[in-house]
């Protein structure tokens, strides 16, 4: 059964996907920073107990791999405590949640990683977003979701041309997002993406068709090879509902 959006609240709603999820579901609540802030646990509290929502999507993160190197209690603060703030919320009050994470849990070595395969992150970014999920596994009546998305227009001059990954542009992305999100019956890990390619095809793909090329060892942070994503779990949802 599909939950009503109305009854939904997401954090980080003023970022890429919030805001891309809102334009999908006018009708979800996206309260300010100061209003709902994943880091004051109280406030978060108040505000919930005051609302009758049943789904939160947490979507707010401190997003930046090369600025998690800089500022790994940044990263922490927003992406392991605030998370575990939002999963103590969830609990008391009895909401689905819904978390988002990243396909850059995995170590990039093989790619068309599945929901069970190994995790190795290999940057401070995906570490805490790693310890993000497993505070929301503690949680049963949760559902990560591991994705990766950018800008509809491809906003750099150079993109990878050796890193392979299932990303999109947020527009295609956050529709499928909203999906599995509001099916009440999906819980545990689901993977949301597109095809394989690089992330120079992906810039290409997004108009981009002057985009020059960048090496994976030509940044100051670690990148994975392949971060890739087994679609099959999605593929079978989407089949499950198309046949309903």
């Amino acid at each position: 059964m599909a939950i009503d959006s109305k009854r939904v609240i997401i954090t980080g709603g003023s970022g890429l996907l919030g805001t891309e999820i809102q334009k999908c579901a006018p009708g979800i609540i996206a309260p300010k920073h100061g209003q709902f802030d994943i880091k004051n646990l109280s406030a978060m509290e108040e505000w919930v107990s005051q609302s009758d929502v049943t789904t939160l999507i947490h979507a707010a993160a401190f997003t930046s791999p090369p600025k998690a190197e800089k500022e790994p209690m940044d990263a922490m603060s927003a992406n392991i405590t605030g998370t575990a703030n939002v999963v103590q919320v969830c609990s008391k009050h009895d909401l689905r949640l819904v978390y988002l994470s990243t396909d850059y849990v995995f170590s990039g070595d093989e790619g068309n990683y599945s929901e069970s395969d190994d995790l190795n992150p290999q940057n401070l970014y995906a570490w805490s977003k790693l310890g993000g999920e497993c505070a929301v596994k503690m949680y049963k009546n949760s559902l990560i979701v591991r994705t990766s998305f950018c800008e509809p227009v491809f906003p750099y001059d150079k993109a990878f041309a050796d890193q392979y990954t299932s990303r999109d542009s947020v527009e295609v992305i956050a529709p499928m997002i909203l999906d599995v999100a509001l099916n009440e019956s999906l819980t545990g890990i689901i993977h949301v993406g597109t095809e394989r390619k690089t992330v120079k095809e992906l810039a290409i793909k997004l108009g981009k068709t002057d985009v020059g090329d960048l090496l994976r060892n030509e940044v100051p942070f670690k990148v994975p090879f392949d971060t890739s994503l087994n679609l099959e779990r999605f593929n079978a949802v989407k089949n499950k509902e198309s046949d309903s």
